[in-house]
């Protein structure tokens, strides 16, 4: 596949998943998602051949365009969507593939400042929620959803569900058809108090028979 079909995969790919797309050419030429991955091409094709300062200045200008921030030396397979992408961070050694649906403010970051592979790696049609950050060189499995506003610094098996802060595995095996529905996702600290709760309510009410009886 040519690189413009790659493009234009994409495209439909927006089509596919953004209700709110009114024609193709809208898509190619207005979403800040397309561009920057079109940019980050381009940029990734020089770093690769060791073409010094001019990868970085296409990296600096798409994030002055778009406001999506991805190294050079990042690794962005095809279909990668970047819904709105404000503020979206990937770093040289994250690799992201097919698929792949990453809201606003996400962040691929390092945690070592070692010159070596520090970014996470993310597998086929994951979804990252808005201002998520996956740190580290950690793996993201396939289809693992991981929501909004959750730092992961654990690797995360394929079709799994993680949230909170730190990133903890609350689900697996997501099913097919609910890639999108961050409102569903399982919310740890709401279970545990809901759990707290119930648990609170049987003792009150022992106490309460206890009392009862003894009287």
């Amino acid at each position: 596949m040519n690189f413009w079909s790659r493009v234009w995969e994409l495209v439909n790919t927006y089509r596919r998943y953004d209700p709110a797309t009114q024609s193709r050419w809208e898509v190619l030429l207005l979403y800040p998602g397309v561009k920057a991955w079109v940019l980050h091409q381009l940029a990734h094709w020089l770093y690769q051949r060791r073409v010094p300062f001019i990868p970085r200045l296409i990296s600096e200008f798409s994030r002055w365009l778009t406001g999506i921030e991805i190294h050079p030396g990042a690794t962005i397979k095809d279909r990668v969507l970047m819904d709105h992408g404000h503020g979206i961070v990937i770093g040289e050694t994250a690799v992201v593939e097919e698929g792949v649906l990453i809201y606003q403010g996400v962040t691929l970051g390092g945690t070592s400042l070692e010159r070596s592979k520090r970014h996470p790696t993310i597998r086929k049609n994951c979804v990252l929620g808005s201002g998520a950050k996956v740190l580290g060189n950690i793996e993201i499995g396939e289809g693992t959803r991981i929501g909004s506003n959750s730092v992961v610094i654990r690797s995360a098996p394929a079709h799994s569900t993680v949230v909170g802060i730190p990133g903890r595995i609350v689900s697996s095996g997501v099913e097919k058809g609910h890639e999108l529905e961050h409102a569903a996702l399982p919310d740890p600290v709401q279970s545990r108090l809901q759990e707290l709760d119930r648990r609170v309510l049987e003792l009150e009410q022992k106490l309460n028979s206890s009392d009862a009886r003894g009287s």
